[in-house]
């Protein structure tokens, strides 16, 4: 696999298309971060590690997607940089998404974002994925 964090985005997006209740991906500490930003900002229910394989000898992740009146509570989620291309951002040119309705996911030195917690802390970085 040479995009984790996009299979992980579009397993979430095929899980609420399919109304599933949760949805599971092997685990990463990139992932996990990716998945504590779309908590905070209330696009997940949460997530929760599991074992894997037949032995349990990998660590997967269970995420529990949310809904809000029978339709997602993400409408759009893609990633924004890829491995074959990747974009950075300083603090002030982070892109704004739909007039500050969603949110974009950046990995900053102080760890993994939102764009309005990078622009609190003054610092840019790899804009990952773009959520609304």
């Amino acid at each position: 696999m040479t995009d984790p964090l996009g299979d992980m985005l579009t397993r979430i997006r095929n899980g609420q298309t399919a109304k599933k209740d949760s949805v599971l991906t092997p685990a990463s500490t990139l992932r996990v971060r990716v998945l504590d930003v779309l908590q905070r900002e209330g696009y997940i229910r949460g997530y929760s590690e599991e074992a894997l394989g037949a032995k349990g000898q990998h660590k997967g992740i269970r995420i529990e997607l949310k809904y809000f009146e029978g339709q997602p509570a993400i409408r759009h989620v893609a990633r924004v940089s890829k491995p074959g291309r990747r974009i950075y951002s300083g603090s002030k040119e982070l892109p704004i998404v739909r007039n500050g309705l969603g949110i974009t996911i950046v990995s900053t030195p102080r760890g993994v974002l939102s764009d309005a917690e990078a622009r609190e802390h003054n610092v840019g970085g790899e804009v990952l994925a773009e959520v609304f």
